[in-house]
């Protein structure tokens, strides 16, 4: 072909339009990994320093289920049933299993204050009772002010404790004590469309209510997820801008935190042995009937390697799930693979020898609790948690 004089052969033409294609593709490949944080999530795993841990790994499991028993219903009969699901199968599912210090896996209900109802948080408090089950605080809002917020907490918070003897109390103030995951992960107002919250200064609310730590993140693939990821730290609130728990100071041994509140996080990884489209899958966490905590994923969860900075053998995994859901807890409550039944006994097997690893079934609290320990380098309590020697309260 013969162009103004310029002669073009079919073969560069051919390649011409074959290079074209392919950057097409490869944008478009690229607005896909980004619309899912894969980008982001590849930064922060380039950009984390990496510390190897010595000696034995202590890994501390937790599963904080967001539990809404009135999930798209208003029927207190349907979710009086899903809770009596969790509190009659629940018990069987884990029976028999127990972590190195006789600790069942005990199963942190964060409920919503919105769909307070008292019978609910009754058969709830009974499981806690029982040692296998805790509650915790989860709210959804929208266009709240920090005044609206701070009631809604101090209330709900009140009558967990003092109508259903839920919750801990901070020892120095006496009040009640609690984790929280923020309802649709808009922390601090961190919608794009701003929507699902409104208070730009949530996080010193939180703070002064009594919460000890956020546990709402990972959330990706959904845009509120945080730059910081798979590490626990400080965030400073900023009452003046949203999404101030985009910035942080990382929890340190051996140095007292330092911001409004502490952020706990779970795994957040990219998946590159489960594709979906050719493409690899975010591993953020979340059990559902859809995506079982299968071994593989186990493996992702404790390779992440959350840990507080300075101190990498203790290893925190978070995993998280919607439990009200009638699909996801028919799964979580079967003996299926990937159920929590299956997914405890496979870390026992696998990660409690006792040597190599060391299994602790934990609670919110009781993760902070460790973390802390860690912050004070208080090592009388950092062996005798490793030793089993100390329970938390």
């Amino acid at each position: 072909m013969v162009t103004g004089g310029i002669h073009i052969d079919a073969t560069t033409l051919a390649g011409v339009f074959l290079s074209a294609a392919l950057a097409v593709g490869v944008w478009r490949a690229y607005r896909v990994l980004a619309r899912k944080n894969v980008d982001r999530i590849a930064r922060a795993a380039f950009t984390r320093p990496h510390e190897v841990p010595a000696g034995t790994t202590h890994i501390f499991v937790c599963v904080a289920d967001h539990f809404e028993p009135y999930w798209f219903n208003r029927d207190p009969g349907l979710a009086h049933e899903r809770v009596h699901r969790w509190i009659e199968r629940y018990p069987r599912a884990v029976e028999g299993l127990h972590d190195n210090g006789g600790n069942s896996p005990r199963h942190t209900f964060f409920y919503p204050q919105e769909e307070y109802d008292p019978r609910c948080l009754d058969l709830l408090a009974a499981l806690a009772r029982a040692r296998l089950g805790e509650v915790e605080v989860h709210l959804h809002h929208d266009r709240d002010t920090a005044e609206g917020l701070r009631e809604k907490l101090v209330r709900f918070t009140s009558d967990l404790h003092s109508q259903h003897g839920l919750l801990h109390v901070d020892r120095a103030t006496g009040r009640p004590s609690y984790a929280f995951i923020h309802g649709n992960w808009t922390l601090a107002n961190s919608d794009p469309d701003g929507k699902y919250c409104g208070v730009n200064g949530e996080l010193r609310v939180l703070a002064e209510t009594g919460c000890y730590a956020d546990f709402t993140y990972p959330s990706a693939p959904h845009p509120t997820q945080p730059p910081i990821m798979n590490t626990i730290y400080y965030a400073t609130d900023d009452p003046h801008r949203p999404r101030a728990h985009w910035k942080g100071i990382h929890a340190q041994y051996g140095r007292a935190g330092e911001g409004t509140l502490l952020m706990v996080t779970g795994p957040l990884c990219v998946n590159w042995k489960k594709r979906r489209r050719f493409l690899p899958a975010i591993e953020n966490g979340d059990i559902t009937n859809l995506n079982p905590a299968l071994p593989s994923r186990v493996d992702a969860w404790v390779r992440t390697g959350v840990h507080v900075r300075g101190f990498p053998r203790w290893v925190f995994v978070k995993a998280y799930t919607h439990g009200g859901q009638e699909s996801n807890a028919e799964h979580l409550l079967s003996e299926r693979p990937g159920s929590l039944s299956a997914m405890y006994r496979d870390l026992l097997a696998r990660y409690n020898d006792g040597e190599r690893h060391v299994v602790h079934f934990s609670t919110p609290w009781e993760i902070v609790q460790a973390v802390r320990a860690l912050e004070a380098a208080d090592e009388p309590t950092i062996r005798a948690l490793e030793r089993f020697e100390h329970r938390v309260v």
